[in-house]
């Protein structure tokens, strides 16, 4: 990382350079593809005031203090360029995260149980379900073999199942 430190309307000194070195450590900590960062410092009327750039691969951010006291200025912008990166990085890792299966609501779990000999074997079926109003799903119930169908209520925008009773008689489960 290159810092680089501009002085308008006074001197800069060593030990400011060395509390800006120290302190955009702190910085490297939460993003270490940082390219650099430049600061300008500037005295107007008895009023310190820092502008802070840093310039990471695809974007740059910017913060900016004004203090009496030029450290106070110089950590209260660095405090603010702390919060730009939180945040954007905690963007980065939702948006790279991925749902699970289970999450997804596109999908439901169906657990079939068999009995066997003397264990019990639990099967899951993971199935897409398909948004249906309820007249819909009746006629498309009485095209396919299963003894249920799983789909997504239109109406209420949740899962539910239908279940074959008899011929003429059908069993709607609403969780």
């Amino acid at each position: 990382m290159q810092i680089t430190m501009t002085a308008r309307h006074f001197d800069l000194t060593k030990a400011i350079r060395e509390h800006i070195e120290e302190s955009t450590e702190k910085i490297e900590r939460y993003f270490d593809h940082i390219i650099n960062v430049h600061f300008i410092l500037s005295l107007d009327s008895n009023l310190n005031k820092v502008e802070m750039i840093l310039h990471i691969p695809k974007n740059n951010f910017m913060s900016e203090a004004s203090e009496k006291n030029m450290y106070l200025a110089i950590d209260e912008a660095i405090d603010k360029m702390e919060q730009q990166i939180k945040k954007i990085k905690g963007k980065w890792a939702n948006h790279h995260k991925r749902k699970s299966l289970k999450e997804n609501s596109q999908f439901a779990y169906a657990n079939l149980i068999e009995k066997g000999n003397q264990r019990k074997t639990v099967k899951i079926k993971r199935i897409v379900t398909e948004p249906l109003m309820v007249n819909d799903a009746i006629e498309k119930f009485e095209e396919i073999s299963d003894p249920y169908l799983i789909f997504k209520n239109m109406q209420t925008d949740r899962i539910n199942v239908l279940i074959k009773i008899d011929d003429e008689h059908y069993k709607l489960l609403e969780p």
